[in-house]
């Protein structure tokens, strides 16, 4: 260790450390000179470019892709089933009836029994449907819904009031003649009769429909 005999050998030792702070400090300046220059960098490129995020996975692409619309399948499945229950007025009925003491229909496969048992009552009339004083179009739907919720719902007799058509112009029964097309266009429909006197007569139908 080198000693400091007298104040001339104090002089070089302070000498060297002031050199020392100041190339210390120089450095220290020059950092921050540095870290400066390059604060102001980044910052002019964020004012310029705005705000960014960086990409979470560099070597995906992020595609919005357009969801296909739903298809409205319930929507499909009633319109079909619309179309399977169209009734037609052209229809002609009348080769269909049996012509007797009152008219009466029978699909093939079923026997005379059948009409028989609804002209007794054998089956005991469970819901009735009024048609009578309705438009065609009106008459038609009513009758369409009236006979796919009986069958539904396990009913199995059913009477349709036509009325006699005696309010008709002409007095005509049309509205009567109509239903008898529309009930024989129902596949639920199996068999109908004239009701009796008591039930209707002439201004109504009993009618069978298949078990569900």
């Amino acid at each position: 260790m080198h000693k400091i005999k007298s104040l001339a050998d104090l002089k070089p030792l302070q000498q060297r450390i002031a050199q020392q702070q100041a190339q210390a400090a120089a450095r220290e300046a020059a950092q921050l000179e540095a870290q400066r220059r390059a604060d102001a960098e980044k910052n002019l490129f964020v004012r310029a470019a705005g705000a960014i995020q960086p990409i979470r996975d560099p070597l995906k692409a992020l595609l919005i892709t357009e969801q296909p619309a739903p298809i409205p399948v319930q929507k499909q499945l009633d319109e079909q089933r619309v179309l399977r229950e169209a009734l037609s007025d052209e229809f002609d009925a009348t080769t269909l009836l049996d012509v007797d003491d009152a008219m009466s229909f029978r699909r093939p496969g079923i026997g005379t029994e059948i009409t028989r048992k609804l002209r007794s009552g054998h089956w005991s009339i469970q819901r009735q449907l009024d048609l009578h004083g309705l438009r065609s179009d009106d008459a038609r739907e009513a009758l369409s819904s009236f006979i796919r919720e009986s069958q539904k719902n396990g009913i199995r007799c059913v009477r349709v009031v036509t009325g006699k058509g005696l309010g008709s112009p002409g007095k005509t029964p049309v509205l009567k003649g109509k239903v008898h097309s529309w009930l024989i266009q129902k596949n639920q429909v199996l068999a109908f009769v004239q009701a009796r006197a008591d039930e209707g007569g002439a201004g109504a139908l009993v009618v069978l429909l298949k078990p569900v």
